[in-house]
């Protein structure tokens, strides 16, 4: 029955996609897949994150299905929101790359005690950032379970989902979390210890 939708146009499948049509969005997967991760191995020079760059652009166009606008084609759309990630992740990777120098800096002369607490609580922005921009049911949960203490069943009976579709949050944002913060992960382990473990 997929196969139906191979020679549906993008405007056509775009507007199956609004109403909740999971073929169409299949479809758009399989149509557009290929050469988006083409394009984000190209800069990023790493399988695994460029397919994970690639499910969070699709999840996100899944979740904000009724709320988007195509202000130009799907293709454009998907192009320019895949390049905006590529550069958000390329710049985070300087910001971490300067901010292991500056740490070095501080190592080799000395004066690190001072400067823990204020890159405690850089660390501590960073976090909280990066679970901000985490898919809003997927941070809902998320938050439920690290900053609340909630069992995975209370967060299902609260928010109306199975315990697997809880878990299962949990794990992506785990998933995600990790890649977007990586070298952090080995320098903040304590503070970190509260929203990993």
């Amino acid at each position: 029955m997929a196969s139906n939708y191979e020679s549906t146009s993008d405007t056509e499948l775009v507007d199956l996609l609004r109403s909740g049509n999971r073929l169409a969005y299949t479809e758009i997967y399989n149509r557009y897949k290929i050469v988006l991760h083409t394009h984000a191995y190209k800069w990023m020079r790493d399988r695994e994150e460029a397919r994970d760059m690639i499910h969070e652009l699709f999840t996100f166009l899944w979740d904000k299905r009724a709320d988007i606008q195509f202000n130009s084609n799907l293709s454009g759309y998907l192009y320019v929101s895949l390049r905006n990630k590529i550069f958000n992740r390329v710049s985070r990777k300087k910001i971490e790359s300067a901010y292991v120098s500056s740490l070095q800096s501080f190592i080799d002369e000395g004066n690190c005690v001072t400067d823990h607490l204020v890159r405690g609580r850089l660390l501590a922005k960073l976090i909280e950032k990066e679970i901000a921009a985490l898919p809003p049911k997927m941070r809902e949960v998320f938050e439920l379970s690290r900053k609340y203490n909630l069992s995975h069943k209370e967060i299902a009976e609260q928010l109306g989902l199975s315990d697997q579709t809880v878990r299962k949050h949990i794990q992506h944002a785990l998933k995600i979390l990790r890649t977007r913060l990586g070298l952090y992960m080995f320098l903040g382990q304590i503070m970190m210890a509260k929203y990993f473990l």
